[in-house]
């Protein structure tokens, strides 16, 4: 008897077509479920959504209440359970890494700019190498973010550099970190007090864990790897961030790889890497 698989309801044998190739579907197949199946991203699209997805975010993210008492309460109760946790390291790491300029300095560019260009730089070799992860992978990104909001709404919190009373030193301000959101003018136009998650590790565990589980070199997938542990990292040192936003930043990418799994019915990871043709 022949496999399963290979056959069809009246006994004749099959076989699925070749990735690349025509499947024509049943006429009544449902908007739903067309949907929720792969397609050949298209560039204007993309580059329109992720601009117009991004503005949103921006704007949903600052339009949040900056709620200052309640923040610094958060943050004095985040402290204390890092604390009763004895995991409250930030301190220490902040003053010990402070005391090397340039490598304070690199870390505070770091932690300005290359969420955005690391983010970005996958999301092009996504549609570029891998057109039939790349909506499913791109779901995941974008569910990871707009739970974040909810995180930013109901729990506002200041970052360590911020608590007038923690002796954390605010490297951004310090050293004068030229384009950065959290110093300087450009400070009073983003929500200081949003750092529960950290969408910087939410952002880099998303680009280390496609990097690590698609790239075929082992250097791009070690590469894949190093990158969300240096940003957590650079996170503490800064003091822009305690170790448990960046458990927030795990459980948020938690929910967009769900999410994205049950819309395409498997990780992107798991996809075809190119999308069959469909009639």
């Amino acid at each position: 008897m022949g496999d399963a698989n290979t056959r069809t309801l009246d006994g004749l044998p099959t076989t699925p077509p070749p990735t690349g190739e025509r499947v024509d579907r049943p006429a009544g197949e449902g908007r739903l479920a067309r949907l929720r199946s792969p397609r050949t991203p298209r560039l204007w699209f993309e580059i329109l959504l992720i601009a117009v997805s991004y503005w949103t975010y921006s704007l949903i993210r600052n339009a949040v209440p900056e709620q200052k008492a309640q923040a610094l309460k958060n943050a004095d109760w985040i402290w204390q359970a890092e604390h009763s946790l004895g995991i409250a390291v930030e301190h220490t790491v902040n003053h010990a890494v402070n005391g090397v300029t340039w490598l304070i300095v690199s870390m505070n560019y770091y932690y300005a700019t290359l969420h955005f260009i690391v983010t970005i730089g996958v999301l092009v070799w996504l549609y570029r190498w891998h057109p039939g992860r790349y909506a499913a992978a791109r779901l995941a990104l974008f569910a990871t973010t707009g739970v974040a909001l909810i995180g930013y709404y109901f729990y506002p919190l200041a970052p360590p550099r911020l608590m007038p009373d923690g002796g954390f030193v605010d490297t951004l301000i310090k050293h004068g970190t030229w384009g950065s959101m959290a110093s300087g003018n450009l400070a009073s136009m983003s929500n200081q007090y949003a750092a529960m998650p950290s969408m910087h590790i939410g952002w880099s565990l998303w680009c280390g864990i496609t990097i690590a589980l698609l790239a075929k070199p082992l250097w791009g997938k070690a590469l894949g790897l190093l990158y969300p542990t240096v940003t957590l990292l650079v996170i503490v040192s800064t003091a822009n961030h305690f170790w448990l936003d960046a458990v927030g930043g795990v459980l948020c990418l938690s929910f967009g790889f769900a999410l994205a799994g049950v819309w395409y019915g498997t990780l992107p990871h798991r996809l075809s890497r190119v999308v069959p043709a469909v009639a």
